[in-house]
């Protein structure tokens, strides 16, 4: 072993850079919260070949390797841990806690590189779920504070207009109809003077509203 990296064969070079897609791989799938790392222990002092959302360490490709990561190896080589991976608590540079897990890659004959996965533990939960792809799934409620029943009306009728005006398979002459549906199932119409202030903002009479409404009753019978 050289005192500043380890020797390699041309096929620990192959063996190595296929781990840069596994790498990839991974950042895809688990989000921006995770800083991916790819070492490569043939030079210490240049030894990161492939980062992804490295700004959470402020590191970048020919980083050289971390002290941390040296140590974790060690443990790894020196059997102290039964597997080929070691997990642990570390922070970076601004003292902000990581949950780390570092990997080793095997060559022809040694350790030829490490794969270092740090989950940043401040990352608000909403936010890994939208680094995930979960934004289609994820349909947030809102929901209206207010202290007037003035209030509280016309903003439940905005939220079920923008609902029913942005489903395509609701017809436009179908759409105060399904809007007062909502708002019904919602609870709106319990509500003192609900049925109308709903009239007013939709621009329909009184008497229309109760005409959705006994429909709307009539399904549920």
């Amino acid at each position: 072993m050289k005192k500043n990296g380890r020797k390699f064969s041309a096929n620990d070079r192959i063996i190595l850079k296929s781990y840069e897609t596994v790498i990839e791989g991974l950042a895809n799938y688990l989000g921006s919260s995770y800083e991916i790392v790819l070492h490569s222990l043939e030079d210490y002092a240049h030894s990161v070949v492939r980062i992804i959302n490295g700004y959470h360490t402020g590191r970048s490709v020919g980083s050289p390797i971390t002290d941390l990561a040296l140590k974790m190896l060690e443990a790894i080589e020196n059997g102290e841990s039964e597997e080929s991976y070691i997990s642990y608590f570390s922070t970076n540079r601004q003292g902000e806690p990581l949950k780390s897990t570092t990997i080793a890659i095997r060559g022809e004959k040694q350790i030829i590189g490490l794969i270092c996965i740090n989950f940043y533990m401040s990352t608000p939960y909403i936010d890994i779920l939208k680094s995930m792809g979960m934004n289609q799934y994820l349909q947030l409620q809102s929901e209206n504070f207010a202290d007037n029943p003035v209030h509280t009306i016309p903003a439940a009728v905005a939220d079920a207009r923008k609902t029913v005006e942005s489903n395509r398979n609701i017809l436009p002459s179908l759409q105060k109809k399904a809007i007062i549906s909502i708002l019904y199932d919602q609870g709106i119409f319990r509500i003192k003077n609900s049925v109308e202030i709903v009239a007013k903002e939709l621009g329909i009479s009184i008497n229309t509203v109760y005409l959705h409404l006994r429909a709307k009753k009539k399904e549920e019978a």
